[in-house]
Formats: C-alpha cells, structure tokens, sequence
C-alpha cells in the first residue's frame, strides 16, 4: 500500500505545480482581457464534483484572474449537448468537460474545436486528439482495489460491481483490476461470481445488481470489487440485508466521507483517495494555459495517452493515487480531507488507531 504521507506531499506539490502552471503560461491578471473558461459538469451525484472539485477550480480561475461559468446536465447527454453549446455562446474561452458519454459527447467537443476553443476532458477520457486529457491514473487505481481485495481474500468467489458502462474510466479500472487478479483467476483460486456496470454510477442500481448476485449464488460471494464509494455503499448496503457488511471485504474509490467512515466502522475495507482539489487545480491552469495560446504538447507534465477505447492519442497529465485502508485513516484527517468527528462518527473509541 502507498504511504498515504508521501502521498499527501506528492499531491501537494502537484498543487504547487499546477498553480504553477498557470504563472509559467501568460500570468492572467486582473488588468487582463478576462478569460471565461466554461466547465460541463456531468452531474452532481458524486459527492466529490460539488464538495470539492468545483469550489477548487473556481478559486483556481479566480486566483489566474479567469470567470468561471458552468452548467450541470444532470447525467443526461442531450442536456450535456446543448450545456456545451450554451457556454460557447456565452463567450468561453476554453472548455473543461467532465463527459457524461465520451462517445456522445464528441460532435459538441468538434464543434468548439472547430471555432478555436480549446477542450481539457475532466477526469474522464474524451478520444479526440485536440482534446487535453486530466485525471488520475484509473488503471493505477484498479491495480489498487484489486491488491486491497488479494490480501484480504487470496481465494473465493468475487464479485466486480463496475461503473458507467459509458465512461471509459470503467473499463480502466477493471483493466487494471484485472492485472492484479488474474493469475489467480487463471489458478481457480478467484472465481468471478457476478459482473455487472452501474448506470450512471447510481449506488441505488448497484444495490439491486448486487441483490441480484447474491441470489444467484445462495450468498456465496467472499469479495466485492466495487468501483467508487457510491456503487460500494449500494453494494454494501445488499450486503447488510443479508447480514454480510463487515463479513464481505468491499473496495472503492473517491474518499467519500461515507466511506471514510465505514471504513473505520468496517463495513468497507478501502477506498482510494483521488484528491479533486489537485485535480481542479490543475485542470484550471492547463485550460487558461491553453486559452493563451500554449500548444497540447508544451502544457508542463503532459504525456501522450493512447489506452483508450479507440487507441487515440492525447495529451494527458495523469495524476497519482492513494490507497486507503484502517491503517492510514488518520492521515485524511490530518490532510483536512474529513474531521475526526465526521471520520469516527459511531465508531467504537479505540476500535482503530484513527479514532482514540
């Protein structure tokens, strides 16, 4: 597991340095021609898109001198479609997308390319060549939970409880995953009992496919592989009807205060931390760096992704990961992720080294 420590000053830093990006590319100040930079939200289901991306990535705009404008599509595409049109037309400068379907998306992406607006895909791919691409590493994070799950139940019968079908992050985490297990699946000491994607990553859906599997294997299942804290508190929660939270281990990802806490009251075993406010940041600089007239291939720290679903190359500035378990719970705390109160809220004191 990742020292959560060294994982903390790693993603500082990368703070440091996105904010640096916006210094080294054009100095947007107030006495500027302002930049409007337009972001497409896809939703607001995931707690982390409100809680801490967006007020993140506004201060980064406003701190480089830049209007921030937005729209919220509600996970739906067509609403997404016109979103991004409007914020065209509302005069963005740039664009910062966070794709409700990567493939659905991309006659609006083109048609802001095509009238010289510069397009940053937000945490989730968007094949297109013109497009910048900023996340963190989804293959890395699928390495994660499938080493959280492998210690924890080298054999048995495991169910993956996948994502949006429509988000290439999906297949990255699974892909990912899979390179961790499939030796042991290969062995026929893993046997994968249930697989199924979650619309829209709804953990209400992922409750009911996790009811499903549970029946069709008489409760037999010793690991879930879910693949956020919200499809991970949905399966968590079939688990529970059963009888089974706190016996099944279940990974995820996001470090959701929920799943913090179920962490430290052991109905979940990990999440991953993927820290938005570095992501935002980031994203801010490189979207103004852009605007100004720096080329995809010049933006500090890009490199060239190919591993999506079509193998079209981007630029990418891929982000680093934490792993997160009982064992380092106390560091989020101390990283103002989550209060000990919120952290250890029904937890029993001294139950784990995060809430004396």
């Amino acid at each position: 597991m990742q020292n959560l420590k060294r994982g903390v000053a790693g993603l500082a830093a990368l703070s440091i340095a996105a904010a640096g990006v916006v210094g080294t590319f054009g100095a947007v100040t107030a006495q500027d021609d302002e930049l409007t930079v337009g972001v497409s939200w896809n939703n607001f289901q995931e707690e982390r898109w409100g809680l801490w991306d967006e007020p993140a990535l506004k201060a980064a705009l406003e701190a480089a001198g830049a209007q921030y404008i937005s729209t919220d599509a509600a996970s739906s595409i067509e609403k997404q479609l016109t979103d991004i049109e409007a914020l065209i037309n509302q005069g963005a400068d740039a664009l910062i997308i966070l794709a409700q379907d990567d493939v659905a998306i991309l006659p609006a992406v083109r048609a802001a390319l095509d009238e010289g607006i510069p397009v940053v895909a937000y945490d989730r791919l968007i094949e297109d060549p013109g497009v910048f691409y900023v996340s963190f590493n989804n293959v890395e994070i699928g390495r994660m939970q499938g080493r959280a799950m492998l210690e924890e139940v080298p054999a048995g019968n495991y169910v993956f409880i996948k994502g949006n079908a429509a988000d290439p992050n999906s297949d990255f985490l699974f892909s990912g995953t899979m390179e961790i297990l499939q030796d042991a699946i290969d062995a026929g000491d893993i046997v994968n009992v249930g697989e199924q994607y979650t619309d829209n990553w709804d953990p209400a859906i992922a409750q009911r496919n996790m009811e499903q599997i549970l029946t069709d294997n008489d409760n037999n299942v010793d690991a879930v592989v879910a693949q956020n804290d919200g499809t991970a508190g949905g399966a968590i929660a079939a688990l529970d009807a059963q009888g089974l939270a706190g016996v099944v281990p279940v990974s995820g990802q996001d470090a959701e205060v929920a799943a913090l806490n179920r962490i430290a009251n052991g109905t979940q075993t990990q999440t991953v931390w993927v820290d938005g406010r570095t992501e935002a940041t980031a994203a801010a600089g490189i979207a103004v760096a852009l605007a100004q007239g720096t080329p995809l291939d010049e933006i500090e720290g890009a490199v060239v992704f190919s591993d999506g679903p079509s193998g079209v190359p981007v630029n990418a500035v891929l982000l680093d990961p934490v792993s997160v378990t009982q064992d380092n719970l106390g560091e989020l705390v101390e990283a103002g992720w989550i209060s000990q109160e919120e952290l250890c809220a029904g937890v029993e004191p001294g139950s784990v080294a995060a809430c004396p």
